[in-house]
């Protein structure tokens, strides 16, 4: 057997790269590349809205939207041990939002201020989440340095949802129909873990549809699972759809720019698209559908397996196009 000579990883000081949280780490961590890095240590699909942004009372050091649920995901800085003053910070900024992701980074978290975020996580619902991550830099020889965030603090989904279920019996008060949904998507969740698709699912919920990020607030892909057929419109069987969606408050004239490539895009989707765009309403649609039952759960492989398909052709042709939109002067 060939003997390979390996490199030994070397970890570096965050101050000799980064001498200021506000002029040097900030502006680094808000750039494309680096903040798409954060999303994907987290989970989440990142768009940085603003920097040393004030929101209300408060300054976030970067203010970003969460691009699947589109709310605000607020991050702290530092570049040194974790202190109350930035704890006070968070708890701040949780009580002046309805709804927010707050990312705490450091170069090392102290055990009572981990502790802090785990109790946060477990005492609030899942309008509110906590992440805490400490950041390293790391190199083999002369290589450059490579950032690595290592969470120490996250949401607990599962104790999250056992305390709502406590409180509201929610689980009893579920329909037969609302539970074959949950599992619907469990179960597509699943499946795309299992096929290491790019696709990132989001939480399975009781419902017929599930949002999927698309790398910009005011678009996202959108999995359908509707126990009526539109084009039969009966529920003797139902459809599944992958559809691209745009709800921005300018909806409309993103849609028609988007509508000029029609040609173009339905080439490289291999068919045709179904083209929505209703008059009273900011919500426009392109999507592909297929008759489905639902109900049955041996065909739920084939099901999931065509909107992974058809999901990952939109996500490859929509993302980069809706990057580039800009409303006309």
């Amino acid at each position: 057997m060939k003997n390979m000579s390996l490199g030994r990883l070397e970890k570096v000081g965050l101050r000799e790269y980064w001498v200021t949280e506000d002029v040097h780490f900030t502006p680094w961590l808000a750039q494309e590349d680096n903040i798409a890095l954060l999303g994907e240590s987290i989970g989440i699909e990142l768009e940085v809205e603003a920097q040393e942004k004030n929101v209300g009372p408060f300054r976030a050091d970067i203010l970003c939207k969460d691009t699947v649920t589109n709310n605000w995901v607020l991050i702290e800085n530092q570049l040194e041990r974790t202190d109350h003053l930035h704890l006070g910070q968070l708890l701040t900024y949780a009580s002046g939002l309805n709804a927010v992701t707050i990312v705490w980074i450091a170069d090392r978290f102290t055990e009572e201020h981990r502790a802090a975020l785990d109790w946060l996580n477990e005492i609030t619902d899942s309008r509110f989440n906590f992440f805490g991550l400490e950041i390293e830099l790391w190199k083999i020889g002369e290589s450059p340095a490579a950032p690595k965030f290592n969470i120490v603090s996250k949401p607990n989904d599962w104790s999250k949802s056992v305390s709502k279920a406590a409180g509201q019996l929610q689980e009893q008060n579920l329909t037969e129909s609302k539970l074959l949904q949950r599992d619907y998507w469990q179960a597509f969740r699943e499946y795309l873990f299992d096929q290491g698709s790019k696709i990132k699912p989001t939480k399975a919920l009781p419902q017929h549809w599930m949002n999927l990020a698309l790398g910009r607030s005011g678009f996202q892909l959108t999995a359908i699972a509707s126990l009526y057929n539109s084009e039969k419109q009966s529920y003797d069987i139902g459809e599944i759809r992958a559809e691209m969606c745009v709800y921005d408050q300018e909806a409309k004239e993103y849609y028609s720019q988007i509508e000029q490539k029609k040609e173009e895009i339905e080439d490289a989707f291999g068919e045709p698209l179904v083209w929505y765009n209703p008059e009273d309403a900011n919500n426009c649609r392109i999507y592909i559908k297929k008759s489905a039952d639902v109900k049955n759960r041996e065909t739920w492989h084939e099901q999931h397996e065509w909107l992974k398909c058809e999901l990952e052709k939109l996500d490859c042709i929509f993302r980069p196009l809706v990057k580039k939109l800009r409303l006309n002067a």
